[in-house]
């Protein structure tokens, strides 16, 4: 899959979406996308929010036999909804601006992640 395109093709789906990256199996970073090159984070706040999630996302593994695979996770914030959609071994990351309809976001993400997966 071409992660470029994909970033690129999410950033394009509505002006809210501020952020889109995607993290390979070891929690690094392989491609990040800002919306007119603009970041709430400076670059270590976003190597610590990157940690975090990835963090997060590993240790709900453990719980995987009993719940299932993650398929998505949203964080609202007063200042940024956080989203991450599990594909394959990799994790989507997008943020949007507070207050919106993500699911609608959400919603056009995931078919184009299965799109670009075919």
């Amino acid at each position: 899959m071409d992660f470029e395109e994909l970033c690129n093709k999410i950033l394009e789906v509505d002006p809210h979406v501020r952020f889109t990256g995607v993290l390979d199996s070891k929690g690094d970073l392989v491609i990040e996308k800002n919306r007119d090159n603009v970041t709430l984070l400076n670059e270590q706040e976003v190597k610590m929010s990157i940690h975090y999630t990835f963090e997060r996302w590993t240790r709900l593994q453990n719980l995987s036999y009993k719940f299932g695979k993650e398929k998505l996770s949203v964080t609202e914030y007063e200042n940024v909804i956080l989203i991450s959609i599990q594909f394959g071994k990799n994790l989507f990351l997008l943020s949007t601006d507070p207050n919106i309809d993500y699911m609608n976001i959400i919603s056009k993400t995931k078919t184009i992640i299965a799109e670009l997966q075919n």
